[in-house]
């Protein structure tokens, strides 16, 4: 298992992400404080907040989605 910390700073971001996670055939799951997220519901991601640095852990494997979850690190985010 592999775990990222990303930072969506807009619903329209939120939304990119939901929809890369869709992609993936594994499970994804977000992390905020005790809150454990579907990464594929976009009724969950949203209901997050979003402001916060959140937790992904991915319980597979997808070249591409991990690419995209680097550029979410909240170094990397212009949110940050």
């Amino acid at each position: 298992m592999k775990q990222f910390k990303i930072i969506l700073p807009t619903v329209a971001e939120a939304k990119m992400f939901v929809a890369a996670a869709s992609r993936c055939d594994f499970d994804i799951d977000v992390f905020y404080n005790r809150v454990i997220i579907d990464a594929k519901s976009i009724l969950g991601v949203l209901s997050l907040d979003l402001s916060q640095i959140l937790t992904v852990q991915l319980n597979g494997a997808d070249a591409e989605f991990e690419k995209y979850l680097k550029k979410l690190t909240p170094e990397n985010s212009s949110a940050a």
